[in-house]
Protein backbone atom coordinates (compact mmCIF):
# COMPACT_ATOMS: atom_id res chain seq x y z
CA UNK A 1 0.00 0.00 0.00
CA UNK A 2 2.87 2.17 0.86
CA UNK A 3 4.98 1.39 -2.33
CA UNK A 4 1.79 1.99 -4.50
CA UNK A 5 1.17 5.49 -2.73
CA UNK A 6 5.14 6.29 -2.67
CA UNK A 7 5.45 5.55 -6.83
CA UNK A 8 1.97 8.01 -7.09
CA UNK A 9 3.40 10.70 -5.42
CA UNK A 10 6.77 9.97 -7.66
CA UNK A 11 5.00 10.18 -10.45
CA UNK A 12 3.44 13.22 -9.40
CA UNK A 13 6.84 14.88 -8.67
CA UNK A 14 8.04 14.01 -11.82
CA UNK A 15 5.28 15.44 -13.48
CA UNK A 16 5.70 18.91 -11.46
CA UNK A 17 9.49 18.77 -12.58
CA UNK A 18 8.55 18.11 -15.94
CA UNK A 19 6.21 21.31 -16.04
CA UNK A 20 8.71 23.43 -15.14
CA UNK A 21 11.30 22.54 -17.66
CA UNK A 22 8.97 23.02 -19.95
CA UNK A 23 8.06 26.42 -18.99
CA UNK A 24 11.44 27.64 -18.67
CA UNK A 25 11.53 26.45 -22.22
CA UNK A 26 10.00 29.33 -22.66
CA UNK A 27 12.46 31.83 -21.10
CA UNK A 28 14.23 33.98 -23.51
CA UNK A 29 18.11 33.69 -23.34
CA UNK A 30 20.45 35.22 -25.97
CA UNK A 31 19.55 32.59 -29.36
CA UNK A 32 16.28 32.09 -31.04
CA UNK A 33 14.59 29.43 -29.69
CA UNK A 34 10.68 28.13 -30.93
CA UNK A 35 10.01 27.35 -27.70
CA UNK A 36 10.27 30.73 -26.74
CA UNK A 37 6.75 31.41 -28.55
CA UNK A 38 5.50 28.06 -28.34
CA UNK A 39 3.29 28.77 -25.60
CA UNK A 40 1.92 31.99 -26.45
CA UNK A 41 -1.81 31.81 -26.39
CA UNK A 42 -3.34 33.27 -29.71
CA UNK A 43 -7.16 34.76 -29.68
CA UNK A 44 -7.94 32.43 -32.60
CA UNK A 45 -12.08 33.04 -33.20
CA UNK A 46 -12.78 33.95 -29.50
CA UNK A 47 -10.84 30.82 -28.62
CA UNK A 48 -6.93 30.97 -26.68
CA UNK A 49 -5.03 28.88 -28.66
CA UNK A 50 -1.21 28.09 -28.41
CA UNK A 51 1.01 29.89 -30.97
CA UNK A 52 2.33 26.15 -32.06
CA UNK A 53 -0.71 25.08 -33.06
CA UNK A 54 -1.41 27.54 -35.10
CA UNK A 55 1.94 28.32 -37.27
CA UNK A 56 5.17 27.01 -37.91
CA UNK A 57 7.78 28.18 -35.95
CA UNK A 58 11.34 28.42 -36.72
CA UNK A 59 15.20 29.87 -36.45
CA UNK A 60 16.67 30.47 -39.85
CA UNK A 61 19.09 32.91 -37.87
CA UNK A 62 20.66 32.34 -34.23
CA UNK A 63 19.06 36.16 -33.76
CA UNK A 64 15.57 35.31 -36.19
CA UNK A 65 12.08 33.30 -35.11
CA UNK A 66 9.90 33.07 -38.23
CA UNK A 67 6.17 32.56 -37.75
CA UNK A 68 4.35 31.21 -41.06
CA UNK A 69 0.86 30.92 -39.77
CA UNK A 70 -1.38 27.89 -41.02
CA UNK A 71 -4.15 30.59 -41.76
CA UNK A 72 -3.03 33.79 -43.22
CA UNK A 73 -5.75 35.79 -41.66
CA UNK A 74 -4.59 34.71 -37.95
CA UNK A 75 -1.66 37.21 -38.33
CA UNK A 76 -2.94 39.74 -36.91
CA UNK A 77 -4.14 38.03 -33.89
CA UNK A 78 -0.77 36.32 -33.75
CA UNK A 79 1.04 39.76 -34.01
CA UNK A 80 -1.31 40.97 -31.03
CA UNK A 81 -0.74 37.96 -28.95
CA UNK A 82 3.00 38.17 -29.03
CA UNK A 83 2.77 42.03 -28.50
CA UNK A 84 0.70 41.21 -25.26
CA UNK A 85 2.97 38.41 -24.31
CA UNK A 86 5.71 39.28 -21.43
CA UNK A 87 8.50 38.34 -24.62
CA UNK A 88 9.52 42.06 -25.14
CA UNK A 89 9.65 41.45 -28.24
CA UNK A 90 8.23 43.22 -31.41
CA UNK A 91 6.67 41.34 -34.18
CA UNK A 92 7.60 42.09 -37.98
CA UNK A 93 5.05 40.68 -40.50
CA UNK A 94 4.66 41.17 -44.33
CA UNK A 95 1.15 40.21 -44.35
CA UNK A 96 2.32 36.06 -44.72
CA UNK A 97 4.81 35.56 -42.49
CA UNK A 98 5.92 37.62 -38.95
CA UNK A 99 9.59 37.60 -38.21
CA UNK A 100 10.87 38.08 -34.26
CA UNK A 101 14.07 39.77 -34.34
CA UNK A 102 15.96 38.12 -30.88
CA UNK A 103 18.01 41.99 -29.95
CA UNK A 104 21.07 40.96 -27.38
CA UNK A 105 19.81 40.60 -23.67
CA UNK A 106 21.40 43.68 -21.41
CA UNK A 107 22.50 42.95 -18.38
CA UNK A 108 19.50 44.36 -16.39
CA UNK A 109 16.98 42.14 -18.51
CA UNK A 110 19.54 38.93 -18.33
CA UNK A 111 18.73 39.94 -14.14
CA UNK A 112 15.52 40.30 -14.57
CA UNK A 113 15.15 37.26 -16.45
CA UNK A 114 16.96 35.09 -13.86
CA UNK A 115 14.58 36.30 -11.27
CA UNK A 116 12.09 35.16 -13.16
CA UNK A 117 13.22 31.69 -13.25
CA UNK A 118 14.42 31.56 -10.00
CA UNK A 119 10.37 32.98 -9.44
CA UNK A 120 9.55 29.58 -11.23
CA UNK A 121 11.67 27.10 -9.46
CA UNK A 122 10.10 28.31 -6.19
CA UNK A 123 6.85 27.52 -7.18
CA UNK A 124 7.62 24.15 -8.43
CA UNK A 125 8.90 23.92 -5.42
CA UNK A 126 6.24 24.98 -3.64
CA UNK A 127 4.38 22.14 -6.07
CA UNK A 128 6.48 19.77 -4.85
CA UNK A 129 5.29 20.89 -1.00
CA UNK A 130 1.91 20.39 -2.06
CA UNK A 131 2.32 16.92 -3.26
CA UNK A 132 4.11 15.83 -0.39
CA UNK A 133 1.44 17.31 2.56
CA UNK A 134 -1.20 15.12 0.21
CA UNK A 135 1.24 12.17 0.51
CA UNK A 136 1.44 12.77 4.36
CA UNK A 137 -2.27 13.35 4.80
CA UNK A 138 -2.96 10.13 2.76
CA UNK A 139 -0.46 7.86 4.98
CA UNK A 140 -1.98 9.33 7.88
CA UNK A 141 -5.58 8.34 6.45
CA UNK A 142 -4.10 4.86 6.29
CA UNK A 143 -3.01 4.55 9.72
CA UNK A 144 -6.00 5.68 11.63
CA UNK A 145 -8.14 3.34 9.62
CA UNK A 146 -5.53 1.17 11.11
CA UNK A 147 -4.63 -0.14 7.28
CA UNK A 148 -0.85 0.41 8.28
CA UNK A 149 1.17 0.75 11.58
CA UNK A 150 2.47 3.46 13.32
CA UNK A 151 5.90 1.77 12.41
CA UNK A 152 4.55 1.85 8.59
CA UNK A 153 3.82 5.58 8.66
CA UNK A 154 7.16 6.96 10.03
CA UNK A 155 8.69 4.74 7.57
CA UNK A 156 6.78 5.86 4.28
CA UNK A 157 7.10 9.33 5.69
CA UNK A 158 10.88 8.38 6.04
CA UNK A 159 10.45 7.26 2.48
CA UNK A 160 8.62 10.29 1.26
CA UNK A 161 11.04 12.56 2.46
CA UNK A 162 13.93 11.23 0.32
CA UNK A 163 11.48 11.93 -2.35
CA UNK A 164 10.88 14.95 -1.74
CA UNK A 165 14.89 15.98 -1.02
CA UNK A 166 15.37 14.40 -4.60
CA UNK A 167 12.93 16.15 -6.29
CA UNK A 168 13.70 19.50 -5.02
CA UNK A 169 17.45 18.73 -5.99
CA UNK A 170 16.58 17.88 -9.07
CA UNK A 171 14.35 21.39 -9.01
CA UNK A 172 16.99 23.83 -8.04
CA UNK A 173 19.55 22.32 -10.91
CA UNK A 174 17.32 23.08 -13.75
CA UNK A 175 16.94 26.63 -11.95
CA UNK A 176 20.81 27.06 -12.03
CA UNK A 177 21.13 25.47 -15.07
CA UNK A 178 18.65 27.89 -16.56
CA UNK A 179 19.95 30.70 -14.80
CA UNK A 180 23.22 30.24 -16.17
CA UNK A 181 22.58 29.73 -19.39
CA UNK A 182 20.55 33.32 -19.66
CA UNK A 183 23.47 34.58 -17.99
CA UNK A 184 26.16 33.39 -20.66
CA UNK A 185 24.80 33.90 -23.73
Amino acid sequence: MIDDLLRETESRMKRSIQALEADLRSVRTGRASPALVERVMVEYYGTPTPLNQLAVISAPEPQLLTIRPYDPHSVGEIERAILKSDLGLTPANDGKIIRLVIPSLTEERRMELVRLVNRRVEEAKVALRNVRREALDDLREMEKEKLISEDDLYRGRDDLQRLIDQAIAQVEEIGQRKAREVMES
